[in-house]
């Protein structure tokens, strides 16, 4: 069957996202006086929420862990567009997609008012639906958000694509029985993909229309 929507991660598959996440880590472990960490580091942590980013990489067993999570949302809420970027071609893929008449649609662990806003700014009129890490919704690898998205979108299994960078997503598609197309410029390596069930891969944006018949 002819795939009528195809659902995007965000960080590390739409838009370059590391260096704002890396910056906010640092400040806010910077104001606790816990170590810093590298930005080889955070993008090792990042993929599975901003809560698991920061657990990451915080001390273990610390008191005021709250407080410091708190203190990465803030600052990351004021910089998040500080230098996020949307990869090279995906601007294009975007508007190639939507010219053909395939709907688009973003689902991330990010918390959902930093996804909102991201959509907003970077993909206007290119994405209309976008789902992000909220009490109301299980986030991946649970199917939920993906399932949301399928549903608002009005599209089955065999008419869906999913696009992402990590293991999170294969896992997501495999749990929502969607196809994966893991792409190779974000945060997680192809033979890290590899060992995690990744089949299908694309080192360009312009490859993923490859997939799309």
């Amino acid at each position: 069957m002819a795939i009528k929507a195809v659902i995007f991660d965000l960080d590390g598959t739409l838009l370059n996202t590391l260096d704002d996440l890396y910056l906010s880590v640092n400040y806010a472990l910077k104001q606790f006086e816990y170590p810093l960490r590298t930005k080889e580091e955070v993008r090792n942590f990042v993929g599975n929420g901003i809560r698991d980013l920061m657990t990451r990489s915080c001390p273990e067993n610390i008191n005021d862990f709250e407080e410091c999570l708190a203190c990465f949302k803030a600052h990351y809420s004021e910089h998040s567009q500080d230098n996020t970027r949307p990869y090279d071609d995906i601007m294009k893929l975007l508007e190639t997609l939507n010219k053909r008449g395939i709907k688009c649609a973003i689902v991330s662990n990010k918390f959902d008012g930093a996804v909102q806003e991201l959509k907003s700014k970077y993909f206007d009129g290119l994405i209309t639906v976008a789902v992000g890490e909220s009490p109301e919704i299980k986030k991946k690898p649970a199917p939920d958000s993906v399932l949301k998205v399928m549903e608002l979108l009005n599209v089955k299994n065999d008419e869906v694509v999913f696009v992402g960078d990590a293991d999170t997503d294969i896992e997501t598609s495999k749990n929502a029985d969607i196809k994966c197309v893991s792409v190779l410029w974000g945060f997680r390596s192809k033979e890290f993909l590899l060992e995690k069930g990744g089949k299908i891969f694309v080192n360009k944006p312009l490859e993923i229309l490859e997939y799309i018949n």
